[in-house]
């Protein structure tokens, strides 16, 4: 069962340096969300990352349709800037890793897969949603199993059974005696270690960062007491500068999620690994 966030948050918010209460640190407790919605130990019920999720889905939606709905030879400010961002994906990424030909087919997929990331990973500054969608490890879980798929999928298809075999065991007759090791380690390496890695790239990356921006924001409200203001400040202008620092990073993992995405592509086209 998780903890209830609005008792951790009454004991985050009574709670004051030389109060005689410790630091209410982050935990666990961070991360998890009472159900709105159903009853959490039936595993039926929906909650905060759900909603945040849905949102996130239907903002995106929404802004693309808005902006393509009725496009225009010389476009507005809401169609440059959806222009901008599907070109970047489309040039910047799946053009420079998978090549134009081949590409192209893929583009709307990986379009939709870097800003669904990137939305996911804003709620952490949005107020009042405040939290990480991707820092749950389901949601990078489950678009790294889509991703997965369609990779296998692709390799089976493009090599046959044994291409495919070749092509996630990188096997190479002239590696000679050490080809069976080097077979077995480049097997489990793709087929096994490539999805968990691929996940946890972007998990890692924004639970660290939620987690950095809640301990100095809890610190910035416990120390703000007596000569205890003068770190509180220093602590604020922490919050400030993560602030701004989670802003990049949230956008170098949607980034770096989808060139995994297409290097994967990539290397199932690929004749040899």
């Amino acid at each position: 069962m998780s903890a209830d966030p609005t008792q951790v948050l009454a004991f985050e918010t009574d709670c004051h340096l030389f109060d005689g209460c410790g630091f209410p640190a982050p935990g666990l407790h961070s991360f998890l969300f009472e159900p709105i919605w159903g009853d959490a130990d039936s595993n039926l019920y929906f909650n905060k990352t759900m909603l945040l999720a849905l949102l996130g889905s239907v903002v995106i939606i929404g802004f693309f349709w808005a902006a393509f709905a009725k496009p225009k030879m010389i476009p507005g400010k809401l169609q440059m800037v959806a222009e901008a961002g599907y070109d970047f994906v489309r040039r910047g990424i799946v053009y420079e890793t998978i090549g134009k030909r081949e590409g192209e087919k893929y583009v709307p997929f990986m379009v939709s897969l870097f800003f669904f990331v990137w939305m996911m990973n804003l709620w952490s500054i949005i107020p009042l949603a405040q939290f990480p969608v991707t820092a749950i490890i389901s949601y990078p879980a489950a678009l790294a199993a889509i991703v997965y798929v369609m990779w296998v999928s692709l390799t089976f298809k493009r090599h046959g059974f044994v291409g495919a075999f070749k092509n996630f065991t990188g096997y190479d007759k002239s590696l000679g005696a050490v080809l069976p090791l080097s077979m077995t380690i480049e097997f489990f390496s793709n087929l096994i270690v490539r999805p968990f890695t691929h996940t946890v790239r972007l998990f890692a990356n924004m639970f660290a960062g939620h987690t950095l921006l809640l301990l100095f924001t809890i610190a910035s409200w416990y120390m703000l007491n007596g000569i205890g203001i003068a770190y509180s400040a220093v602590s604020f202008v922490m919050v400030i500068i993560m602030t701004a620092f989670e802003l990049f990073i949230q956008a170098v993992q949607a980034y770096v999620f989808v060139l995994l995405a297409c290097s994967f592509l990539q290397g199932a086209m690929a004749e040899g690994h």
